[in-house]
C-alpha cells in the first residue's frame, strides 16, 4: 500500500440536451473542498499500489501541482473504467487531435483525478477470476482508503463509464458514506430493448464458461463503429488501441456475464448520493426507457438525466466529449441546496 517509483510530472450551448431532465480532509464537510479553475501550473501524476488481499491493484492520480502539507483540500474525483479497457481511456493522449485526457482537464478545474486499472485490467495483479462486478467493488473499497489517506477526503465523487457506471452505483449501495456525487455514464440498469446486449447475450454460455475473452484491436475499432459511426474519431481509437494491446489480446468476462444474465445489478432505491446519468443520442445499450425507469426511482431529489447529442455509448472519448466535461463538471461543482 505504498507508492512505487516516482512521481512523474508531466504537462501535457450544449445544442439540444435531450431529456434535460433536472427533478475531507480532517473532518472537514462532504463539500467544503471546491474545485476552482487553476491559472496555469503544471500537471502533476503519481502510480500508487494497493492490495485486495494477496491481489495488487494499480492506481493513478492527477492533479494541478504535487500535494503540499498544510494546503486546503482539492475535491477527489474517481474514474471508473469499464469491460473492454483499462484506465487509459481516462487519460489518453491523441496528437494532432486536442485534449483527450479527462483527468488533464478536470485536473484543471481544480480537482484531485484519480482512476485504477482493476483486478485482471492493465497493470493490476492477474488471478483465475472473471472481474466481474462484485470484484470490482472490493476494489473501490480498497482504492478508497488508500485515497483517503493520501488526501485526507473521506467522501469522493465518481464518474463511471459503461460497467464502470455500474461497478461504480454497486460500490455506492455498499458505502453510501464514502460517495459525494454520482456521474453514471453509457449506464445500463435492467438492458430491456438493447440491440448490443442482446446480440452480446448470444455469448451467454461462453461467459458462462470463461473467465477471459478475445480483446484484440478490431474489436477495440469497433467502440467507434458498433453505434454509430462517426461519433467517434478513428485516431483517438487506434490511440487507444495502441495504449490497450500493450497489456495483450485477452479481458474479462465478468461484466459481459453480469450485463447479458444478471441486471440489474445497481438497484436505485439503494443509491442514496446525488446522481447524474450522461446518455449518448446513440446508445445502442441503454435505451432512454431503461434509464428513465431508473432516474425516476431514485431516492434522492439531487438528480439529472441528460441527453448529448452526437455521441454514442462511449462519451469519454467521443468527438463531442466536451458536452461530457461540461455537464459533468456542473453537476460535481452544484452548490450545497440551502433549501430542501
Amino acid at each position: 500500500m505504498t507508492k512505487s517509483g516516482n512521481p512523474l510530472a508531466r504537462r501535457t450551448v450544449i445544442k439540444g440536451i435531450g431529456a434535460g431532465v433536472a427533478a475531507a480532509a480532517t473532518a472537514m464537510p462532504a463539500q467544503a473542498a471546491t474545485a476552482v479553475v487553476t491559472e496555469g501550473g503544471e500537471i502533476w501524476s503519481s502510480e500508487y499500489w494497493t492490495k485486495k488481499g494477496d491481489i495488487p491493484l494499480w492506481m493513478f492520480r492527477k492533479r494541478i501541482g504535487a500535494p503540499k502539507a498544510g494546503e486546503p483540500a482539492r475535491p477527489v474525483v474517481f474514474f471508473v473504467h469499464g469491460s473492454s479497457v483499462t484506465s487509459r481511456v481516462f487519460d489518453l493522449n491523441v496528437p494532432g487531435k486536442g485534449e483527450y485526457s479527462v483527468m488533464n482537464e478536470f485536473a484543471r478545474y481544480g480537482f484531485d483525478c484519480w482512476t485504477m486499472d482493476h483486478e485482471n485490467y492493465g497493470k493490476s495483479g492477474r488471478t483465475s477470476g472473471n472481474a466481474d462486478i462484485a470484484s470490482g467493488v472490493e476494489d473501490l473499497k480498497v482504492a478508497v482508503e488508500l485515497i483517503a489517506r493520501e488526501t485526507g477526503q473521506k467522501k469522493l465523487h465518481f464518474v463511471g463509464e459503461s460497467s464502470g457506471a455500474l461497478r461504480a452505483g454497486a460500490y455506492a449501495m455498499v458505502a453510501p458514506d464514502r460517495v459525494d456525487r454520482l456521474v453514471f455514464a453509457a449506464f445500463t440498469y435492467k438492458g430491456e430493448g438493447s440491440p448490443t446486449l442482446t446480440k452480446r447475450a448470444e455469448q451467454l454460455a461462453y461467459y458462462r464458461s470463461h473467465n477471459m475473452r478475445k480483446r484484440d484491436r478490431a474489436m477495440i475499432q469497433s467502440i467507434a463503429t458498433r453505434d454509430k459511426p462517426g461519433t467517434s474519431d478513428p485516431a483517438a481509437i487506434e490511440a487507444l488501441a495502441d495504449a490497450e494491446m500493450v497489456f495483450g489480446d485477452q479481458i474479462p468476462t465478468g461484466t459481459y456475464l453480469d450485463m447479458t444474465a444478471n441486471l440489474p445489478v445497481v438497484h436505485p432505491d439503494k443509491v442514496l448520493a446525488p446522481v447524474l446519468l450522461v446518455r449518448g443520442e446513440y446508445d445502442g445499450i441503454a435505451t432512454v426507457a431503461d434509464l428513465e425507469e431508473f432516474y425516476n426511482l431514485l431516492p434522492n431529489g439531487d438528480r439529472q438525466f441528460i441527453i448529448l447529442p452526437g455521441t454514442a455509448h462511449s462519451v469519454a472519448l467521443a468527438i463531442n466529449r466536451q458536452l461530457f466535461w461540461h455537464v459533468t463538471r456542473a453537476f460535481l461543482t452544484m452548490p450545497t441546496p440551502i433549501a430542501t
